[in-house]
């Protein structure tokens, strides 16, 4: 071989891969058999349901960054802060779902447009909305959370998958509780001035 066509050799040998044409490694909605002790059919339940809930905390998740960007009025600092410490929260949240889905030999959602066609949560406008509805979706949209992560504790710890029970009662439902507690106090109708409370 010549220098120069060793040179081409090595030129090419170093040029990136971009394009692999190749199977997908596992279908989504199929689990990979792992030694943790559950059988196929509890870890692709649980995966499933699993699912669900990450579609449903992505949407919490990015509900909470467009009102943090879209919150205006005289509780614009406070809100602004706590809707971007909610954001914060929910995204531990997501990927603590992903890794158990994965770790239970499923595989996760990840992409907007499967998070989109599966979200039970519903779909804001592009638009600002004023602060009372901002904070009612919000808070509808934990309830949607709570209600299933609820039902699939049950279901997982029936199916004696502990694992998924105690992320999903551990994190998911104390979380999403106080994140509930610190976003309806907002709703409280209460005035921003102190009255004055002497008698005229």
């Amino acid at each position: 071989m010549s220098k120069k066509d060793e040179g081409a050799v090595l030129t090419e040998r170093a040029r990136p891969v971009t394009v692999h044409e190749t199977k997908e490694l596992q279908h989504y909605g199929t689990v990979a058999r792992l030694p943790i002790a559950l059988d196929a059919s509890v870890c692709a339940a649980s995966a499933g349901n699993l699912n669900q809930l990450l579609a449903d905390t992505m949407t919490l998740r990015d509900l909470y960054k467009k009102h943090h960007w879209q919150v205006s009025g005289p509780t614009f600092y406070q809100l602004h802060l706590l809707f971007d410490k909610h954001f914060n929260e929910q995204s531990e949240l997501v990927d603590a779902i992903a890794e158990r889905i994965q770790s239970l030999g499923g595989v996760s959602i990840a992409m907007a447009h499967d998070v989109a066609e599966m979200t039970l949560i519903p779909r804001p406008p592009r638009g600002r909305d004023e602060v009372p509805v901002q904070i009612s979706r919000l808070l509808h949209a934990h309830e949607v959370v709570l209600k299933e992560a609820r039902a699939m504790a049950r279901q997982a710890a029936e199916a004696g998958d502990d694992g998924t029970n105690d992320l999903v009662v551990s994190e998911v439902i104390r979380m999403n509780e106080g994140q509930v507690w610190f976003v309806a106090e907002h709703l409280v109708d209460t005035p921003l001035v102190a009255r004055d409370a002497r008698p005229q």
